[in-house]
């Protein structure tokens, strides 16, 4: 595994407004531990777009904003639109959406959901996609499926939205460990589950005979390299495993490996065996790339990779194009409680179907956000708080603000850290 010793943070940008409201507008972009003060660094360098601005001409024209925002020249060096500084761009303009979402008074995928579909259009860079959706298409995506859409938010509201669990398959579980979070799962009502391989070939077997044992062959399994292996061994590694039926592959190479994945596609897709990627695509023209090649066959947005919720209405739609169902990546540090808005709105205004897409879930952290993801069994139930759930709650804020919070101050004084 690439990520052995991940220290859960995030950089984490609030909005103020000098109206009398109190709103503020948080955005987090999410890292694990060193290098998130890179990302702050980044974001102080950007933040000048955004100070003394009006908020109503931003919303008005939030695709010219977001231009503004990675356009700027000098600092658009560092990039392009990828990178930490493009995880800046994510921070700003996350608590953006979550600070318009609060001024409509709702919560953000139905903020999605009401706004007219020309001027959700209009929030989005068509620039360097054009040749796979453009604007046109993209708008006509979206009127198709309009005179339908309140019967899937209905639908959602009754039955929430499929989600597997992560946290039955980590690497360095014992066998007993494992067989019983895997039962915990079953009786909860999960029918998806994904493991972490990788690392050790006969173990990846023997952990997945177990869970396989577990939760039977009616139940999915996916299964997740962490972008282990070269080409060929991804390859060959997958071939070995192929007999515990997993629906897919996740990120089984380099992230930034078009072509690579869509050889590994290639040659496992015969086996019933999918790719899924795009945790750490670096903007849509990434995407682009990955769907138009057949390199994915899951496309995994992230909430805080690329520049916020305008580019992922860009890959979603582009994905849509494609006919590649949308699975986001999730977790860490309010990773479900974001990508819940997007895979919502996705459903009720883009795709219209449930089929092959599922949200990834992983319970840790909770007690730390404001407005924490809301689960009907193994199923998301749509936010009903203004905003887009990107809160942490005061507490967790004061006792991990780095570098002066109660957790670095104990740590010090354990000896564990010296700065």
């Amino acid at each position: 595994m690439q990520h052995p010793d991940p220290d859960y943070s995030c950089a984490y940008v609030i909005i103020y407004t000098n109206s009398n409201d109190g709103i503020e507008g948080h955005g987090p972009t999410f890292t694990i531990g060193r290098g998130t003060e890179v990302v702050v660094a980044a974001i102080e360098a950007l933040k000048y777009h955004l100070i003394g601005q009006d908020v109503h001409a931003i919303f008005d024209d939030f695709g010219g904003f977001w231009k503004k925002l990675t356009s700027d020249s000098q600092l658009r060096w560092i990039g392009p639109e990828k990178g930490v500084i493009h995880l800046a761009t994510a921070a700003i303009m996350n608590a953006l959406w979550d600070l318009w979402a609060k001024r409509e008074k709702k919560p953000l995928w139905k903020l999605l959901v009401d706004m007219d579909p020309e001027k959700l259009i209009s929030c989005i860079d068509f620039t360097y996609i054009s040749d796979c959706i453009t604007k046109e298409e993209a708008l006509e995506i979206l009127k198709k499926n309009s005179s339908t859409k309140q019967e899937r938010e209905i639908f959602l509201k009754e039955n929430g939205f499929p989600a597997y669990t992560t946290s039955s398959g980590w690497l360095g579980y014992s066998d007993e460990k494992i067989q019983k979070k895997c039962q915990n799962a079953l009786k909860e009502g999960w029918t998806m589950f994904k493991m972490k391989v990788g690392a050790n070939l006969e173990d990846d077997k023997r952990r997945a005979k177990l869970i396989r044992q577990e939760i039977g062959y009616d139940k999915a399994l996916m299964m997740d390299s962490n972008q282990r292996w070269d080409v060929q061994e991804a390859i060959d590694w997958m071939k070995q495993l192929a007999e515990f039926k997993p629906k897919w592959i996740e990120e089984p190479t380099s992230p930034d490996d078009v072509l690579g994945h869509a050889a590994i596609a290639k040659a496992l897709n015969p086996l019933g065996i999918g790719i899924a990627t795009g945790e750490h695509c670096q903007n849509r023209v990434l995407f682009k790339q990955f769907l138009q090649s057949g390199g994915m066959q899951y496309c995994q947005i992230d909430s805080c990779r690329i520049g916020g919720v305008n580019e992922i209405l860009s890959v979603l739609l582009m994905a849509q194009k494609c006919n590649v169902p949308v699975c986001p990546h999730a977790g860490g540090v309010l990773l479900c409680e974001l990508v819940q808005h997007l895979i919502m709105f996705h459903y009720i205004c883009i795709s219209a179907s449930l089929e092959n897409s599922v949200c990834e879930y992983v319970e840790h952290l909770r007690e730390n956000f404001k407005y924490p993801v809301k689960m009907k069994g193994p199923n998301y139930l749509p936010p009903t708080e203004p905003g887009y759930s990107t809160q942490l709650t005061a507490k967790a804020i004061e006792d991990h603000v780095y570098p002066n919070g109660r957790v670095w101050e104990e740590l010090r004084k354990a000896g564990k850290i010296n700065h």
